[in-house]
C-alpha cells in the first residue's frame, strides 16, 4: 500500500482557541515538504496530528506508511537515566525485531517450511524499505554528522547538555530510517557543519519527509514544496517548486491583486461616466418637422423613459461594485524615518563601557547616522541586554550611553501589559485620538485583517503579537532602530518583506539576529559579543 499523509476537513482548537479550521491537504509521496508560518499558527499541531500525537476535534487524518513513521518533536524529552546506547537501541528496536523474526523464518524455510514464505516476503520488503541492512552504519553517520561522534555510548542522558540531548533525539529518529519522516524544527541546536550534514542527508534519503522549519537557508536547500499555515484564517496553502517557488507565487498573487484592483477601479470610473453622460448622449434633440406636438412629446417621453432605465441599470451596477470593493494589496512594509534621520550626519548612538552585572560585560560601540551594525554571539552573551540598555529600557550598572534623535526598539519577545485589550486599542495606545481613528492606518500595513481588530491581545499567537509590535514600530518616526531577533515568529514571506524594508530605511540600524539568510545578506559592520567578563570584538564589515 503506498504512503499517504492526508488531512480531511480537520479542525483543532486548544482551550477554546481555534488553530486549524476545516483544513484539507495531502503531502506528496517521496517529496520533501516544508511547513512554514508564524509561531503559533498551527505548524506543530499539523505535524502532531500526522504523527498521531494529537487527535482532531473534527475531520479525519489518514496516515499510511508500511515502512513506519518517525517523529522528531521540538519539545521532546529523553529519560535522563538512559544511556546514549539505550536511546539508539530503542530507536532501532522495531527494525531489530523485524530482523530477528526474519532470521527465525529463514531457519524454518531451511527446514522445509514453505508456509512462512509470504510472511518472510512482507517482512523483507519492510526491512529493505527502511534500510535495515544499513541501520548500524546509519547510526554512526547520524551521530558523527550531528556532532556527537565522540560521545561515550555508556554516558547517561542526564549528563548531556540540552543541545546534545536534542541532537541525540534527532540522530535516533534518522537512524531508524522510517518511510515517512516528520521533523519539527530540526535545525535548532545545530552548528553550521551539522546543518550542512542534515541538509545533505535529507536530500539524499528515500521516502516522504515533512519538516517544520523557519530557517530560510534550510528551506532553500532542502524542500521541494511548502505548506503555509495561516494563523489568521486558520487554514493552509500549498506552494510548489521549493522556497523559490513559494516566493514567486507570493509575488504573483500580489500582482494579481493589483490587477484585480485596477480592473475594479476602471469599471467604477466607466460606470460613473456612463451614468453621467447617458442622458445627454441619447436625449431627443431632433427638430419637430410635422408640427405634431403631441406625437413629438410621446416619442420624447419614450426616449426619456429608456434613458432613465439605462441610467438606473448603470447606477445599480455601480452600487453593487462600490458595495463590494476590491481593495489594493497593502503597500510594502516601510519603516518611518524622522526628518533628522534622512539628513542627519555624525554620531547618533554612542556607548562607552556599558555593563550589566552578570548579564553584559563592558561593551563600547559608536554608530553614525545611516550606520548598520549586526550583533551576534552565543546565548547568554548579553545581546538582548545591550539593546535594552541602548534603548533606555534598562539601566546599566556602569558606563554611559549618548543618543541623538528618536530610538525605536523591537524586543525579542514583545510584552503587552493588558491581555484583555483589543488588538486595535493596543496598536493605538499612546497615540493621539480614540482607537477608531487608527483603523485605516493599521489596516494599510497589511499585517492584520479587519476581523482581528477586536481580538484581545492575550489570545493572539506569538507571531500575531510580533506583528503587532512591528506595526507599532513602523508607524513611529525614528533616527535609530534597535531590533532584537526581528525575524522570530514571522512567516518567511513577511521576513523577506521586513528585510527589504530594513534595506530601504535611511536611518541607523542595530540588529541582533541568528537568521542565516539575514546574516548572509548583511551589508554593514558586524560585532560579536562574548560571554560576560570577556571583551566584545569587531569582526568587520
Amino acid at each position: 500500500m503506498p504512503t499517504q499523509l492526508t488531512l480531511l476537513a480537520v479542525t483543532k482548537a486548544y482551550r477554546g482557541r481555534p488553530v486549524l479550521d476545516g483544513v484539507t491537504c495531502s503531502f506528496p509521496v517521496n517529496e520533501r515538504t516544508g511547513i512554514v508560518g508564524e509561531n503559533g499558527s498551527g505548524k506543530t499541531t499539523l505535524l502532531r496530528l500526522l504523527a498521531g500525537r494529537e487527535r482532531p476535534d473534527q475531520g479525519e487524518v489518514i496516515v499510511r506508511a508500511d515502512g513506519g513513521v518517525g517523529h522528531f518533536a521540538q519539545d521532546g524529552r529523553l529519560d535522563p537515566r538512559l544511556t546514549v546506547r539505550q536511546v539508539i537501541d530503542r530507536a532501532l528496536h522495531e527494525l531489530r525485531s523485524i530482523e530477528e523474526r526474519m532470521r527465525r523464518l529463514e531457519t524454518a524455510m531451511a527446514d522445509g517450511d514453505e508456509s512462512v514464505l509470504a510472511e518472510y516476503g512482507d517482512l523483507l520488503t519492510v526491512f529493505e524499505l527502511r534500510g535495515g541492512y544499513e541501520a548500524d552504519a546509519r547510526v554512526e553517520r547520524a551521530l558523527h554528522g550531528l556532532g556527537l561522534g565522540g560521545l561515550d555510548r555508556d554516558r547517561a542522558v542526564g549528563g548531556l547538555s540540552g543541545g546534545e540531548r536534542a541532537r541525540l533525539r534527532l540522530a535516533a529518529v534518522l537512524a531508524a530510517g522510517p518511510e515517512a519522516l516528520l521533523l519539527d524544527e530540526p535545525t535548532n541546536h545545530l552548528d553550521d557543519d551539522a546543518l550542512t550534514w542534515l541538509e545533505e542527508h535529507l536530500r539524499a534519503r528515500r521516502g516522504t519527509t515533512v519538516v517544520v522549519a523557519h530557517d530560510r537557508v534550510f528551506l532553500e536547500r532542502v524542500v521541494t514544496g511548502l505548506v503555509e499555515v495561516d494563523a489568521d484564517r486558520r487554514n493552509v496553502a500549498w506552494y510548489g517548486n521549493g522556497y523559490a517557488g513559494y516566493l514567486a507565487e507570493k509575488a504573483a498573487a500580489r500582482r494579481r491583486r493589483e490587477q484585480e484592483h485596477d480592473r475594479w477601479r476602471e469599471e467604477v470610473a466607466r460606470l460613473r461616466e456612463a451614468a453621467a453622460t447617458t442622458a445627454r448622449r441619447v436625449a431627443p434633440a431632433r427638430e419637430r418637422k410635422d408640427g405634431d406636438k403631441m406625437a413629438y412629446d410621446r416619442a420624447g417621453g419614450r426616449v426619456q423613459r429608456a434613458v432613465a432605465s439605462r441610467v438606473r441599470n448603470v447606477e445599480e451596477r455601480l452600487r453593487r461594485l462600490l458595495a463590494d470593493p476590491v481593495p489594493p494589496p497593502p503597500e510594502p512594509l516601510r519603516f518611518t524615518p524622522s526628518l533628522r534621520a534622512e539628513r542627519s550626519e555624525g554620531v547618533v548612538l554612542d556607548a562607552a563601557d556599558v555593563r550589566v552585572d552578570g548579564r553584559l560585560g563592558p561593551t563600547s560601540l559608536t554608530l553614525k547616522a545611516g550606520g548598520r551594525l549586526l550583533i551576534s554571539g552565543p546565548n547568554g552573551a548579553g545581546k538582548s541586554t545591550l539593546l535594552r540598555v541602548l534603548a533606555g529600557d534598562l539601566a546599566a550598572d556602569g558606563g554611559r550611553v549618548t543618543r541623538r534623535g528618536r530610538v525605536g526598539h523591537l524586543p525579542q519577545d514583545p510584552v503587552f501589559p493588558e491581555p484583555g485589550e483589543p488588538l486595535l486599542h493596543a496598536f493605538a495606545r499612546g497615540r493621539p485620538g480614540p482607537p477608531a481613528d487608527h483603523v485605516d492606518l493599521l489596516l494599510s500595513l497589511g499585517l492584520f485583517g479587519r476581523d482581528l481588530l477586536t481580538v484581545p491581545v492575550g489570545r493572539l499567537s506569538a507571531g500575531q503579537r510580533q506583528r503587532l509590535a512591528l506595526a507599532r514600530l513602523v508607524v513611529e518616526p525614528a533616527d535609530v532602530l534597535l531590533l532584537d531577533e526581528p525575524t522570530n515568529h514571522l512567516s518567511p514571506a513577511l521576513v523577506e518583506e521586513l528585510e527589504a524594508a530594513l534595506d530601504a530605511y535611511p536611518g541607523a540600524l542595530v540588529v541582533v539576529s541568528h537568521d542565516r539568510l539575514l546574516r548572509r545578506r548583511w551589508r554593514g559592520d558586524h560585532r560579536h559579543l562574548s560571554a560576560p567578563g570577556a571583551a566584545a570584538r569587531r569582526d568587520g564589515p
